[in-house]
Order: structure tokens, then C-alpha cells, then sequence
């Protein structure tokens, strides 16, 4: 059974950073990529950054994270982290933490964290 175990949400101002971790467990992990999700209220989930165990990390990014929010992952502790720089108002959602095969996550991943809102305030 995969578990995926989110934290490091919060409330923040505008321009404040916040760190999410996701923690897996329940398998063997080197073939599967994780990523990060987020739902706003009234809004589709949509796909915010992933990472690659395989292929040397690569990484990937929505345009509207792109060189403020940083994945990586420690393979040993089988945990993906999310570096969030300079905060908008508009990045207020919950954040799910996905688990899938391949090299990268999308919206069929078959694993799912609970999520972990963040909220930023301007």
C-alpha cells in the first residue's frame, strides 16, 4: 500500500517562502516520478512541478511556478520537496503530493497525498 504524507503548509504574506514535503512509503521507488498538484476553491486541480527518479532528476514546471517554486527529492528518504520563493496570493491552494510511474506525474497518478493548504495573503 503507497502512502503518500504531505506537510509544510501554512499561511504566509506575499513574497514569504514555504517548503512542502512529501513523505512515501509502501514500495520500491526507483522507477516512479513525483510531483505536486494544486486546487484552488472553484478550480480544476492543475499540475504545479514533478521530478524523475530515473533519467537524472529531470524536472518540470507550470509556467506560473517557473523560477520560484524548485522540486527535488532525497531518494534515500524517499521525499519530494517543494521550494516555494516569493509567494503570490493567486498560489493560494491546497497542494497534493502524486505518485506515478515514468517520468513524470499527471492527473491519471494513481497515488494521492491528502494535500496541505497554503494560503498567501497580500
Amino acid at each position: 500500500q503507497v502512502r503518500l504524507v504531505e506537510s509544510g503548509g501554512g499561511s504566509v504574506q506575499a513574497g514569504d517562502s514555504l517548503r512542502l514535503s512529501c513523505a512515501a512509503s509502501g514500495r520500491t521507488f526507483s522507477k516512479y516520478a513525483m510531483g505536486w498538484f494544486r486546487q484552488a476553491p472553484g478550480k480544476e486541480r492543475e499540475f504545479v512541478a514533478t521530478i524523475s527518479r530515473s533519467g537524472g532528476g529531470t524536472t518540470y514546471y507550470a509556467d506560473s511556478v517557473k523560477g520560484r517554486f524548485t522540486i527535488s527529492i532525497d531518494n534515500p528518504k524517499n521525499t519530494v520537496y517543494l521550494q516555494m520563493n516569493s509567494l503570490k496570493p493567486e498560489d493560494t491552494a491546497v497542494y497534493y503530493c502524486a505518485d506515478q510511474f515514468g517520468v513524470r506525474v499527471t492527473t491519471t497518478a494513481p497515488y494521492w497525498g491528502q494535500g496541505t493548504q497554503v494560503t498567501v495573503s497580500s
